[in-house]
């Protein structure tokens, strides 16, 4: 009797024992991930399985020596968004982290519900009706804000924010703490008060343009840029990378309405659950488009009754963004897989031509201007080979005009009515990345290369085009500003790690693709 009591004994204390060692193995899991999200996730995914980073886990770190990982994570990654984490971090934390990204695998599509979004809705201004009746700063009109989204050293933290600066004064006039990088802003067409703000890791803001104050929020999933407004004010549509889904709001209340599964057959016959990329309101019509990266389709949601939807397939391969031209009818989806643009006509919701776009094409918000009588849309690409060039199509025939040569990949292009110059942001990641170059509208060449420092990207014109602004952002932290004439600088202004540059006067001409004398 005695030796069974002792024996029992003795597996107690090892079950005991497992017990305790495998919650303290879960517990320390738990951290790790907490750790994780709190420092790489924004960039990283949530999911492991990248975003605008490349993808940390056990898969694609496999045979990765840990001494170098632990360097790379110390030392941060030159010219990328990755700043040195040596003494935000411990040396433990450092090499756990290490330990922790070798041994995890990519999460298979985590959720996030309905539930979940209506749970985590905030309210920060109650009575909206106690929110003033005008900007309570001096500023002509509304169109001059400039909306810059600053990612902030580490992807978060007091430097992460939506920074709002009037383009006449160039004086910032506000701010709105986001917490995690800001990513986009875009503004309510149909009320000047209002301008949304989403983050990497997918909180929507409501921001009283008036006040300067956050008055809601509401996370709609774990990470994903994309966010269109429609041309009535009324709803929002969100979409995530992680996970596939997409979701309609309302505008007013950011209350979730409708949620979408992105999934269809791609180019290739499989069925596949996808990113969303671009989602995008249009002045032509009460819709949303939102494209299907990985299932190749353009959706079109009709803002009525269930919000219907009409699937346009076969578009393209890893499609991502896309710009709207001709009174927002038609729109220009880049496919970089593919290295073409598709038209898609959004009244007959049918595909109208698939154009050539160089290398790896990625449009950003657009530019498309008038130049002699045409209707010209310019495309930057990502140049991931030898030949770099912007392409030049003419959106009227449908057909490309020029590829016009530049010194490397670009992002994001940036043009305006009454400014001379299409403006281009240079991504390779030497020396170049610190230039922005210039195309004269009727040469359709290169003639000027401006070296603004830090990395520089994603320029924007003013709404009366008289005021190019651009990102110096990594090391730069400042927003520059020159005359879009004379390209003389006008001014800087200091932010940590600036990126997109969103002008309120998109809602009537250059979101959408379109520029003043279109609108007529």
């Amino acid at each position: 009797m005695k030796k069974t009591i002792i024996k029992l004994n003795k597996t107690l204390l090892i079950s005991a024992t497992s017990l305790i060692l495998s919650m303290g193995s879960v517990q320390a899991n738990s951290d790790m991930h907490q750790l994780y999200e709190d420092n790489c996730a924004s960039c990283h995914g949530s999911d492991h399985g990248g975003y605008l980073a490349p993808a940390l886990n056990s898969t694609t770190l496999k045979g990765r020596s840990p001494t170098a990982l632990r360097s790379l994570i110390m030392t941060g990654s030159f010219e990328t968004l990755m700043p040195p984490f040596y003494g935000k971090l411990s040396d433990s934390e450092i090499r756990s982290m290490v330990k922790h990204l070798q041994s995890t695998p990519k999460q298979d599509n985590p959720p996030w519900t309905m539930q979940d979004m209506k749970a985590s809705l905030k309210v920060y201004v109650k009575d909206e009706s106690t929110l003033p009746e005008k900007p309570n700063y001096q500023i002509d009109s509304m169109d001059n804000l400039i909306g810059v989204a600053a990612r902030g050293k580490y992807g978060r933290g007091s430097g992460s924010k939506a920074v709002f600066i009037n383009s006449k004064t160039h004086e910032k006039v506000g701010e709105i703490a986001t917490g995690t990088a800001a990513h986009i802003i875009d503004f309510n067409p149909a009320n000047p008060r209002w301008a949304y703000v989403k983050t990497d890791t997918a909180e929507i803001f409501k921001v009283d343009l008036y006040s300067m104050k956050a008055v809601r929020s509401i996370k709609t999933g774990l990470n994903g840029p994309s966010l269109g407004v429609s041309r009535d004010g009324k709803y929002l549509m969100a979409g995530s990378f992680v996970p596939h889904n997409a979701v309609i709001l309302d505008a007013n209340t950011l209350e979730p309405l409708k949620t979408f599964e992105l999934e269809g057959v791609d180019l290739d016959g499989k069925m596949v659950t996808s990113d969303s990329g671009m989602i995008i309101g249009t002045p032509y019509a009460d819709i949303f488009a939102i494209a299907l990266e990985n299932a190749g389709q353009v959706w079109v949601v009709d803002l009525k009754d269930d919000f219907p939807v009409t699937k346009i397939k076969n578009v393209g391969r890893h499609l991502h963004d896309a710009f709207l031209t001709h009174k927002g009818r038609k729109l220009m989806v880049a496919a970089y897989d593919d290295s073409i643009v598709t038209a898609i006509d959004l009244e007959t919701r049918k595909i109208i031509k698939k154009l050539k776009a160089g290398c790896v094409p990625h449009v950003g918000g657009g530019a498309a201007v008038k130049v002699d009588g045409r209707t010209l849309g310019f495309g930057t690409n990502f140049g991931t080979c030898e030949k770099t060039v912007v392409s030049v199509w003419d959106l009227d025939k449908m057909e490309l005009v020029k590829e016009v040569p530049v010194s490397g990949g670009t992002e994001s292009p940036a043009a305006h009515a009454n400014a001379p110059y299409v403006a281009v942001d240079i991504i390779t990641k030497d020396k170049r990345a610190r230039t922005i170059q210039l195309i004269d509208k009727k040469s359709l060449e290169v003639v000027k290369t401006l070296n603004v420092g830090g990395h520089a990207y994603f320029p924007e014109y003013s709404a009366d085009g008289k005021s190019l602004y651009v990102s110096a952002g990594y090391a730069g932290d400042e927003v520059v500003v020159y005359d879009s004439t004379t390209l003389k600088k006008i001014t800087s202004i200091a932010m940590e790690s600036p990126a997109g540059i969103f002008s309120r006067g998109r809602v009537k001409y250059m979101t959408r693709g379109l520029s003043p004398d279109e609108m007529e």
